[in-house]
């Protein structure tokens, strides 16, 4: 089997001739095969460039919910070189393991908003349940020489799982979202116990350094022998620069330039949930129409905001305050000919959202915490190198760790988004194009494929426990 140097940090040349270890990549939800190349973001996007690469299995929740308590088999589907194996989850298990435990506890905790969480016993035992049903299905589809690559905080357990029915491949572990201070994870009741379930794992990834500080420095407590690592995860900045250099004469971009009248356009795009900040960023608009009244007849600032797990409440309060928010701020300052702030709460196609970033003067990223956020880095892809616009990003996103050239914010303060949003609307053009090379060298260096390169060869490679430790 070739192997690839580790650490250097490029994607190796795609052989057809090169023989590579099976890839199993594990997540709590599997994209439909017809949907895996058009995914607006997110792991499709992500593992698009690993899985081109070799052949794959991937493996998870189908999406659907059945009556049916019976032990569920997988379902299979061959797409070119990946195989998809999926199970439906029963009514009770969808409750307790993806809605209780790990959107309605994990989630909000690991975005350091505890007072969201909502522990309940049964809604863990639920998700360690669940888990060990999807290492009960997926044992028997696995080879002794695949790499396995668990995704996310749904399936910390899993490798644990997996290891219980004597499953001896390598396996490791990539957490997407941030990962809290020490002492507000150790607000999880079963904190200690889920966190041991990661010595399993050869491999341990997270976004940024800090997320890496803050999960060792419980390990390092526990003492359980192994180290996470900062794999901060990029996007396919060439393909989705070409996919907003076409999009830009689409009739849905040309609708929209036209239905701005010469105005200048602030875009942002996010999943509607508490932890992209969204109040605070409407506010911070308010604010930029108060206190600098030249803008209003100049600016329109588009919100692109689909819906998601629309059926939990704190999410239904979530839409009810946005709503209010856009009818005070579009009722004061609506002019007869439109209104300052538009906003979408259904999905907008992947291209057209690429061509809508090249028309945007000014991206609006202001999560109040993210593991990363690509979204920032397709708005840089996506610009005109000879009059590129402005990104506004929050400094609690993982992605102001590479992105140097955009206005960084506190998200919580609205003066401080009314001010960065106005340094960004008045830049000169030089200016914008500084920034903006400074941020395209990053994106342009640590790509998805370098991301995927990186973490599996670790994978195959694994330095020993107090090695990586140490470093």
């Amino acid at each position: 089997m070739r192997r690839f140097h580790r650490g250097s940090g490029l994607s190796p040349p795609f052989d057809e001739s090169t023989e590579m270890a099976r890839l199993v990549i594990v997540s709590n939800r599997v994209p439909a095969p017809r949907d895996r190349n058009q995914s607006a973001g997110g792991l499709a996007v992500a593992l698009r460039d690993a899985v081109r690469r070799r052949d794959c299995l991937w493996f998870g929740w189908s999406g659907n919910v059945v009556t049916a308590n019976t032990p569920p088999e997988p379902r299979i589907t061959l797409a070119g070189r990946t195989t998809f194996a999926t199970l439906d989850l029963s009514e009770s298990d969808y409750r307790g393991y993806y809605r209780g435990f790990a959107n309605g506890m994990l989630w909000p905790l690991l975005h350091s908003r505890v007072g969201l969480s909502e522990f309940r016993r049964n809604d863990f035992m639920a998700y360690n349940t669940v888990n060990a049903v999807f290492a009960r299905a997926l044992a028997p589809l696995l080879l002794p020489d695949d790499l396995i690559w668990v995704h996310d905080y749904h399936l910390f357990p899993l490798g644990q799982a997996l290891r219980d029915r004597e499953i001896a491949c390598p396996i490791g572990f990539f957490l997407h979202v941030p990962f809290p201070p020490p002492a507000l994870f150790n607000c999880l009741p079963q904190a200690d116990t889920l966190l041991r379930t990661l010595a399993a794992y050869n491999v341990v990834g997270v976004q940024v350094a800090e997320d890496a500080e803050n999960l060792n420095a419980l390990l390092h407590k526990l003492d359980i022998p192994i180290c996470a690592s900062a794999f901060p995860v990029g996007i396919d900045p060439e393909a989705f620069s070409k996919v907003a250099r076409r999009a830009q004469n689409g009739p849905e971009v040309i609708r929209l330039a036209e239905s701005l009248i010469g105005r200048t356009l602030i875009l942002g795009v996010d999943r509607l949930d508490y932890s992209k900040g969204l109040p605070h960023r409407f506010r911070g608009f308010s604010q930029l129409l108060r206190r600098f009244p030249e803008c209003r007849k100049h600016v329109r600032y588009l919100q692109i905001a689909p819906v998601s797990r629309g059926d939990v409440a704190q999410y239904r309060a979530l839409r009810r305050e946005l709503d209010e928010l856009v009818g005070t701020i579009d009722g004061e300052y609506a002019d007869f000919d439109g209104t300052p702030l538009r906003y979408l709460t259904r999905s907008v196609g992947r291209a057209t959202l690429a061509g809508f970033y090249r028309l945007a003067h000014v991206g609006l990223v202001t999560p109040l915490r993210d593991g990363m956020n690509l979204v920032a880095k397709e708005y840089v892809a996506a610009q005109k190198p000879d009059d590129p616009g402005v990104l506004v990003l929050s400094r609690f996103a993982g992605a102001a760790q590479e992105l140097d050239g955009a206005i960084l914010v506190n998200p919580y303060d609205p003066d401080e988004i009314a001010e960065a949003l106005h340094a960004a609307l008045t830049m000169p053009r030089e200016d914008r194009q500084a920034h903006w090379r400074t941020m395209r060298e990053a994106v342009w260096r640590n790509t998805a494929g370098a991301w995927a390169t990186r973490f599996l060869s670790e994978l195959e490679h694994p330095a020993p426990h107090a090695a990586r430790c140490m470093s």
